[in-house]
């Protein structure tokens, strides 16, 4: 909580909350630990509470039994063919999303609906029973509810199933335990066996379902494919049977593509002209006279010219051999001589002869030779043209092959699919599979009281915190010295103890803990101003009874044993108490000085403290507001200053009264006490806006009746606490 801060145009200290953000945490954890030890007994209250409600609820918890089962879920199926199923979920590359999705359907209402239909629960008694739902209008017997009631049997059963069912992945493996409890140990095993079965049933079905679906798709994506076929190569056919083109020698790759075909025109053409090329050769070679048909002729001619020449070469060497041995004259010579003169002429003959023949021969070759080239190149320029035509029309046939060939192809990649689908769908396989079955559980899981017990504890503390976080921010009354600087902005003079006795019995003794507080808080005040210890200072608070009567009269006491005259007075016009703790008349007093009275001695008395007078309040006045809002107020203090080295005032409450204000105006200081545990933060604050709304300067706050031991504080007030760090206003 926060609220405005309040500035005094002197520069005295203002009345602030601390911005939570500005509090340390180890001051929070402080606060709440002294919080938990004022409230102790409460928070004791209620945590056993909570534990004698764990036990009772332990008592009267039937007992639940559950049974476990483990499946282990695969990435990728079991491949029982070398066919792949048209389900890609076992082939996500995600791991997460996979599993998560297989955890998820496990526990759809539909698994739990098929798990109800397998084991007939609409007509099992034994298993509400377990569940802890009996009704009389069940019956064990088959066939008896009608459809309307079978249903929302039914529907009940799949309910309470998928409320019991359990789903617990074991971390970094891909196994699942699916555990049921029920108060039937039996139902427990029966259904956390039955849960998995059915799981990878349904499995199955979703699979085959997929592929029955995916071969209808394929059914009518064929008849489309075998049309467009049946089309193209229609086209195709007809295109060339109008543009008279013949392939020859067409075949198709691995792909299915038709491979480049030649045509008829294209074969001929190469044929052609590989025999015009061979009648050029030869006309050629006849014109250069080397014709193979006239090389043969002249080889038929040269060789009976050769044999003629042989004979007479052998009568010749004959003839001459007998030369050596007779005379030419000889007969036998002379014949040799003759033969060999008749095969000269015969030569002779034969070569003449044989040369006509050559001459013609060869003419009538040229010609021949001619006139076959003509004609061969003639027809090799008419092919020419014609296979110009039909590649002009090749690129309209090319264009009709690739559609054919590519419909083809889809048609038969969607056929190998089909075949493929078909197969997969009647082999039944599963990525799912049983690894252990759960057994009948031997004892109950639940009730545990020691789990009960340690829940309930937990709660306990939980509702404690709770409550005493709520009760400290509803709670606004201060408890803590530490939080006056904390939640008003002010610093802390001093707190003085609680004690058992009368507080003036205490204050009698010097080393008696409230004794020591007021030395330290007298001590503090005497610093408080640049002069020392202040001329003259009011004492006052929220409320009455919050121990400023005490205190004024403690300080003074404390301030007058330093050697210093200290005059106390009762400033509460409208409710005095000095005199009756110090046991003095009230006859005369302050009222008569502020009435008009000067004479001092009349009405100040001594007291049993050396330098210690008081002034009591006197008689009530009609207005105590008009006549402390007198300017003889003032005039009254001043001439008090005279005779006493300090003037303590012990005003009278600042709500609902303008005395406080108006007695801190006149005076160097005030000093506000609250009382611990009693005064509220609202009070305080509004106290001292008012205080400050007349320019009036204040010291700081002195907390009262403060107990240490009820915060946990392990010393005593032989230090005042915050005396050596509370800020003090200059």
């Amino acid at each position: 909580m926060a609220t405005n801060s309040i500035t005094s145009d002197a520069g005295y200290p203002t009345v602030a909350d601390v911005a939570p953000e500005s509090i340390s945490a180890r001051a929070l954890i402080v606060h709440y630990w002294h919080a938990a030890v004022r409230r102790r007994w409460l928070i004791l209250a209620i945590i056993v509470a909570c534990l004698v409600v764990g036990v009772i609820k332990t008592m009267l918890q039937p007992p639940v039994y559950t049974a476990v089962s483990e499946i282990q879920i695969s990435r990728a199926k079991k491949s029982v063919t070398n066919v792949s199923s048209v389900d890609t979920t076992a082939s996500d590359s995600f791991d997460s999303e996979f599993y998560e999705t297989q955890y998820a359907l496990l526990k759809t209402s539909s698994q739990a609906e098929r798990v109800a239909k397998k084991l007939d629960l609409a007509n099992s008694p034994d298993f509400f029973a377990a569940q802890g739902i009996r009704d009389d209008k069940l019956t064990t017997s088959s066939g008896t509810l009608d459809p309307a009631t079978r249903k929302s049997r039914e529907a009940l059963a799949a309910a309470i199933l998928q409320g019991g069912i359990s789903i617990a992945p074991i971390r970094n493996s891909s196994l699942v335990n699916i555990g049921y409890s029920s108060r039937s140990a039996v139902w427990s095993a029966r259904i956390a066996n039955a849960w998995p079965r059915e799981y990878i049933a349904a499995n199955m079905d979703r699979e085959y379902t997929s592929n029955a679906d995916a071969r209808r798709f394929l059914e009518s994506m064929l008849g489309d494919l075998r049309r467009k076929v049946e089309q193209s190569e229609s086209n195709l056919l007809t295109f060339a049977a109008d543009h008279s083109m013949v392939k020859l020698g067409g075949s198709r790759d691995a792909t299915g593509r038709t491979t480049e075909a030649r045509t008829l025109v294209e074969t001929d053409l190469e044929a052609l002209n590989s025999a015009l090329l061979t009648a050029r050769s030869e006309r050629i070679a006849t014109e250069a006279g080397v014709d193979t048909r006239l090389g043969q002729g002249a080889a038929q001619g040269l060789s009976s010219s050769a044999t003629l020449q042989q004979k007479r070469d052998e009568l010749t060497a004959e003839y001459a051999q007998m030369l050596v041995k007779f005379d030419p004259r000889y007969p036998a010579a002379r014949a040799l001589k003759a033969q060999i003169d008749a095969l000269d002429s015969a030569v002779s003959r034969e070569s003449a002869r044989e040369a006509g023949r050559t001459s013609s021969s060869r003419r009538d070759q040229i010609s021949g030779a001619q006139r076959r080239e003509a004609q061969l190149a003639s027809q090799v320029q008419e092919l020419k043209s014609k296979l110009d035509r039909q590649q002009h029309d090749n690129i309209q046939y090319s264009i009709y092959q690739r559609e054919a060939d590519t419909n083809r192809q889809l048609y038969d990649a969607m056929l190998q699919r089909y075949k493929e689908v078909g197969l997969a769908g009647s082999v039944g396989s599963s990525n799912i599979s049983m690894v252990q079955e759960a057994s009948v559980p031997g004892g109950p899981s639940n009730p545990t009281l020691m789990r009960n017990l340690a829940l309930a504890l937990v709660i306990g503390l939980a509702l404690s915190a709770l409550m005493v976080f709520a009760l400290e921010q509803v709670d606004e009354r201060l408890r803590d010295p530490s939080d006056i600087e904390r939640f008003l902005g002010l610093p802390l003079l001093g707190s003085a103890p609680l004690v058992k006795g009368d507080p003036l019995d205490e204050l009698k003794q010097n080393t008696s803990e409230i004794s020591e507080a007021y030395f330290s808080l007298a001590t503090v005040i005497a610093f408080s101003t640049t002069h020392g210890l202040p001329r003259s200072f009011l004492i006052t608070s929220s409320e009455p009874g919050e121990g400023k009567s005490t205190t004024s009269l403690a300080l003074a006491t404390t301030i007058a044993r330093t050697s210093k005259r200290v005059l106390l007075i009762d400033g509460d016009l409208r409710s005095p108490s000095l005199h009756t703790q110090l046991s003095v008349s009230n006859d005369a007093g302050f009222s008569n000085l502020l009435a008009g009275d000067d004479d001092l001695t009349a009405h100040v008395r001594t007291t049993e403290t050396a330098g210690l007078s008081i002034l009591t309040s006197g008689p009530r006045p009609p207005s105590a507001a008009e006549l402390l809002g007198s300017d003889r107020l003032k005039l009254v203090l001043e001439r008090l200053n005279q005779y006493y080295d300090c003037v303590v005032i012990d005003g009278p409450p600042v709500i609902g009264i303008a005395d406080a204000p108006l007695l801190a105006k006149a005076v160097e200081g005030c000093i506000v006490v609250v009382e611990a545990e009693s005064t509220g933060l609202k009070s305080v604050r509004n106290s001292i806006r008012r205080l400050l709304a007349v320019d009036s300067r204040i010291f700081g706050v002195v907390v009262t009746k403060f107990s240490a031991d009820r915060y946990g504080y392990d010393y005593g007030y032989g230090k005042l606490e915050g005396s050596a760090e509370a800020p003090i206003a200059a």
